[in-house]
């Protein structure tokens, strides 16, 4: 019978397939998830909707000046314009907070990635300066 030493080999192979899965596919996910998080960020404040109906008239509910005199389509002209002006500031007030939410998630998404490239060095980078004798000066 011959005996094989696995317990080296296995784990050699089960830190290469962590590091493999890290840089590959835990990257390609780490990036799904942000872009997913975008999305759901969209849908959520409804972009293009507002975007859609950004000079609809907002909560209207009624101006409707067909047969009526022309002291009363006037009033409702202006109705109509200062419920498309509401609506116009709410859903742009709308719009640039969405936007600014998801330039944050850019920005986090954006660290989070940096960081899932850096985290598997620094037990190396530590290792490498407790063998010169590096300490921080906070120390």
């Amino acid at each position: 019978m011959v005996y094989y030493n696995v317990s080296s080999y296995n784990s050699d192979m089960f830190l290469v397939g962590i590091i493999s899965w890290w840089y590959s596919n835990g990257f390609i996910s780490r990036i799904r998830i942000t872009i997913k998080r975008l999305r759901l960020s969209a849908d959520f404040f409804s972009v293009g909707l507002l975007l859609s109906t950004l000079f609809a008239p907002f909560r209207q509910i009624s101006a409707d000046a067909s047969g009526v005199s022309f002291a009363d389509q006037i009033h409702a002209f202006f109705d109509k314009l200062l419920s498309r002006m509401i609506g116009f500031v709410v859903r742009l007030f709308m719009i640039i907070v969405s936007l600014i939410i998801m330039s944050l998630q850019i920005v986090f998404g954006a660290i989070i990635l940096i960081s899932w490239l850096i985290i598997p060095i620094l037990p190396v980078v530590g290792l490498i300066a407790t063998v010169i004798g590096w300490v921080p000066r906070w120390i």
